[in-house]
């Protein structure tokens, strides 16, 4: 029985999303070193080690049949590339000639789906260490064409046995992991839309919105994530009790989301009308409560252990009591603010319920309809349409198609130019280096050479204070775990890592000092080129797509308006319709302020204003979503009382004014000032509540919302028009300089 101390770190580290797939890694690089050392053959570990690598960059989330297909598809194109690169090696012009075009092949099956890109990734990089390998051999050897490309494979089969035995045992951990992830997510969300609700005077709240809405992001990120798993999972499993569990659990996190995402009120009136009262307080510690409850939740789903959320449950009570002392003052300049702050709390109070039942989904009813959309292909012709889709210079696939042939093409060139030693690291770090956009590129470009400058170092100083073979061998098995756990969060270290263990390892069966100067000198040369093919070929400048990502904010709006509508006149069910609708309007606003994001990391003359009028567009059509959030969260079937005839009218026109600017957008136009639209549709609801003699008292979520949305369609118009104005700009410098 282990110490307390010390099965408690061990739970802990199991709870990590990265321990495993260190884990797996850590036993495939020993099992191959075990290999190497019992054989006698040292000089083994580098193509096994280099199968190893490649094998769990390919790796794919899915069910252990969907990863035992996944690992047969990938030995076949590893086999296949493996092979290519020894028949063609001794011809250049056939070589260079196959590198192109299957680059060009397998950049554009990533168009597929992400399953297919990271195979397709995989792949290419396994091409390249088929090629380094041959070169540390000193050509392709005459009489075992096939023992290299069956090193490779091998261990890229080794590693792929242990992933599809990991996922068979261990098949719903990853998902609990993705579930604690959302919620972590959530809670971070939740914490900084309660910085809405402080009551000072000047606070930046369009700062505050571009935060939140860059959260938003992320959110929807988790979220997608979470639900490609559970539906992985869940094929021809559908009765698993287990997996059903995580479903509804990841079914109350999108309702979470609707409701976190809600806005009843602009925060700044409310601000200015409650001032010297307590009311916004107790909204902002709630919500900071609940997003601290969330983020407890998805530990507390990680370790199995009880969900504490009293000091929400009381910040709610605090809330109620706060609203009833302010109704009770019956002051009348509060009557129609008065509404939306107990539908404020009426939100608050059903998102405690459903943080309450998220620890213990099995006590809710099984939902109505709990179908997930599938976005994989359906067929080998919904694969091919995906792809000719794509085939098209406004596709960034394509462009990433054409400009990474191309710059491996010079970075092979090059080499037969030079000939630098170990020059097929330049192709390597030009795969790794040059992304789709330029952003990313500029990104990776740095930490990877400042990455490969600290591995260097620490490789020499490894090489040097440990010269016993094992010991290195050892020192490379912990920096190629320490790669994959840290390549997606921390590159620089990632790089160190794998550039130290390619130093200890080929320093086995050769002299790893003499690497050091040709591999900084290969990355330098390889960094260099994709530098600058993101930045000459065919760049993909995220300004000139600028318009239409906000042209895909609104249809998505639009279809997301016309779902709510539709429930508020069948009633409220959570079926796929209505749930698809929301999840893309938060996918296009996670879109578009990851696009932004992009933009500020581009040279300042394609930034277009420094991204100015996309933030004032992402700030309009964030609130417009919170808006439609509010609208939905409220949904349920009108009845007599609260039918009004000019409400779903109303709606339905500013649905079509919402396509309507989606449309202009697309076109460049100019969007007409929308000022007498939005006039009309308010006045239109506001004749509506005379004629029906309501007294707002009653809180009215399809009116009061419309209202909201209503007010936000003029700034949305003139949003798009800054955006409309700045292309057109462009197109004309562009058409000057043609």
């Amino acid at each position: 029985m282990l110490p307390t101390p010390i099965s408690k770190y061990l739970r802990r580290l199991w709870t990590l999303d990265k321990f495993a797939y260190s884990l797996r890694v850590f036993l495939a690089f020993s099992g191959a070193l075990a290999l190497s050392w019992y054989q006698g053959d040292i000089a083994l570990v580098i193509p096994l080690f280099l199968g190893i690598i490649a094998s769990a960059l390919s790796e794919t989330d899915d069910s252990w049949q969907g990863r035992l297909q996944a690992l047969l598809v990938t030995l076949s194109c590893f086999a296949t590339a493996s092979l290519s690169v020894q028949w063609l090696f001794p011809w250049p012009w056939l070589f260079a000639l196959g590198l192109a075009l299957s680059t060009f092949i397998l950049i554009m099956l990533g168009a597929v789906g992400q399953r297919y890109a990271t195979i397709a990734s995989g792949t290419l990089i396994l091409a390249i260490y088929s090629m380094i390998n041959i070169e540390h051999q000193g050509g392709v050897p005459a009489d075992g064409i096939w023992r290299q490309p069956l090193l490779l494979v091998s261990g890229a089969a080794w590693y792929g046995v242990i992933s599809v035995a990991w996922c068979a045992l261990f098949s719903r951990q990853p998902v609990k992991q993705s579930m604690a992830r959302v919620y972590k997510e959530l809670g971070e969300y939740l914490i900084i839309k309660s910085t809405l609700f402080e009551p000072l005077r000047g606070l930046d709240v369009e700062e505050q919105r571009l935060r939140l809405a860059r959260q938003n992001g992320r959110v929807v990120t988790a979220l997608n994530q979470a639900k490609e798993m559970i539906y992985r999972r869940l094929e021809g499993q559908r009765g698993e009790r287990k997996l059903n569990r995580y479903l509804r659990i990841y079914f109350i996190a999108q309702d979470i989301h609707e409701r976190a995402s809600s806005s009843h009120y602009p925060y700044s009136s409310l601000i200015d009308a409650f001032f010297h009262h307590d009311v916004l307080f107790r909204c902002q510690r709630l919500l900071d409560q609940q997003g601290r409850a969330c983020k407890r939740l998805g530990k507390a789903l990680l370790l199995n252990r009880p969900f504490d959320h009293d000091l929400s449950e009381q910040a709610l009570e605090d809330l109620r009591a706060s609203i009833d002392y302010l109704r009770g003052m019956q002051r009348g300049d509060w009557d129609d603010l008065m509404p939306s702050l107990e539908a404020l709390a009426d939100n608050l109070s059903a998102l405690e319920d459903q943080l309450a039942s998220a620890h213990n989904p099995d006590a809710t009813d099984e939902p109505e309809d709990d179908s997930l959309f599938n976005r994989s292909p359906r067929s080998l012709r919904d694969g091919w349409e995906r792809i000719r889709l794509n085939l098209t210079l406004g596709s960034p696939t394509f462009r990433h198609a054409i400009r990474l042939p191309i710059a491996l093409l010079v970075g092979y060139a090059l080499l037969h130019l030079i000939h630098p030693t170990q020059g097929f690291w330049i192709l390597l770090t030009t795969i790794f280096v040059c992304r789709p956009n330029f952003a990313a590129t500029r990104r990776f470009l740095s930490q990877r050479v400042i990455g490969t400058v600290l591995g260097l170092v620490a490789g020499w100083v490894s090489i040097t204070l440990f010269p016993h073979p094992l010991v290195q061998t050892m020192i490379a098995v912990v920096a190629g775990v320490s790669f994959f756990a840290n390549r997606e969060t921390h590159y620089i270290l990632a790089t160190t890592s794998i550039t130290l263990m390619v130093l200890c390892s080929f320093n086995q069966v050769g002299d790893g000092f003499d690497l050091i100067w040709p591999r900084l000198f290969d990355t330098l040369v390889g960094a260099t080129i994709a530098g600058l093919a993101v930045f000459t070929i065919l760049p993909d400048w995220q300004g000139r797509r600028l318009h239409r990502e906000a042209a895909n904010v609104l249809t998505s709006s639009r279809h997301y308006l016309e779902e709510i509508i539709h429930q508020y006149e069948t009633g409220k069910q959570d079926d796929l319709a209505y749930r698809l609708a929301r999840r893309n309007a938060h996918n296009a606003d996670a879109a578009l302020s990851t696009m932004l994001a992009n933009m500020l990391q581009e040279p300042g003359h394609y930034r277009k204003h420094d991204a100015d009028d996309g933030f004032r567009f992402l700030v309009v059509s964030h609130t417009l979503l919170g808006y439609l959030s509010a609208l939905g969260a409220h949904r349920h079937q009108m009845t007599e009382d609260e039918f009004d005839a000019n409400v779903m009218p109303v709606a339905r026109q500013v649905a079509e004014i919402l396509e309507h600017v989606a449309s202009r957008l697309l076109q460049h136009q100019a969007i007409e000032d929308l000022e007498t639209k939005q006039s009309a549709l308010m006045a239109q609801l506001g004749q509506g509540e005379a004629s029906a003699g309501m007294e707002m008292s009653g809180y009215r979520p399809v009116q009061t919302q419309l209202l909201l949305i209503c007010r936000q369609l003029r700034p949305l118009g003139e949003a798009a028009n800054r955006l409309v104005n700045a292309n057109g700009e462009e197109a004309a410098v562009e058409a000057a300089a043609a």
